[in-house]
């Protein structure tokens, strides 16, 4: 497995078309989420100059993982699409805070990918701790996320001291809450 990160402009050629083709695999086919996107390729607003990319691949260049880092400085998903999430509290806007977005560890090049498998793939563990240190070498003492219930295992499993923003709430029918993670290196 290899994992590159960097601004759109600056993965290596194909990359960041390639990604937004896994990610409406991941996030438009699979988990059936209703996004307003172009056929067949999954970006929204937040897909911009400053958004930060982490992306895995295996052997033969197939994208195996991918998430997505935002400024807290700039509009990100956290504050302007879910702030319910965040109890009443305001939204983090600090050069410290980097919010984790579009998180996913599915291998569509072996066996049948299935949703609930992407937690425990062998890809997870190693995408989220370079997605951790990716932000830390952006600055960030903490990194913020909108994520399901089952991530509190995976963070507890991996060593990362982690909090809820806000009680969980069913959204669209998923279960989510807001998640701060110190982006020190797991004990």
């Amino acid at each position: 497995m290899h994992i590159l990160s960097g601004q759109s402009a600056r993965l290596p050629d194909g990359v960041a078309n390639a990604l937004s083709v896994y990610r409406h695999k991941v996030f438009v086919e699979m988990l059936g989420w209703q996004l307003d996107t172009p056929p067949g390729i999954e970006q929204d607003q937040f897909d911009r100059a400053d958004t930060v990319y982490i992306v895995s691949h295996d052997e033969t260049g197939q994208i195996n993982g991918c998430a997505r880092l935002l400024p807290t400085t700039s509009p990100y998903l956290l504050g302007d699409v879910f702030p319910q999430l965040l109890n009443g509290l305001a939204p983090p806007s600090s050069p410290d805070i980097w919010e984790l977005s579009r998180f996913a560890a599915v291998d569509f090049s072996g066996q049948t990918p299935v949703a609930t498998g992407q937690f425990s793939s062998p890809v997870t563990a190693q995408l989220l701790h370079e997605s951790i240190r990716c932000a830390g070498r952006l600055g960030a003492k903490m990194v913020i996320t909108v994520s399901p219930l089952g991530v509190e295992r995976l963070l507890r499993k991996l060593g990362y001291t982690a909090r809820r923003a806000g009680p969980p709430m069913v959204i669209d029918g998923y279960p989510l809450f807001a998640c701060l993670i110190d982006v020190a290196e797991p004990g």
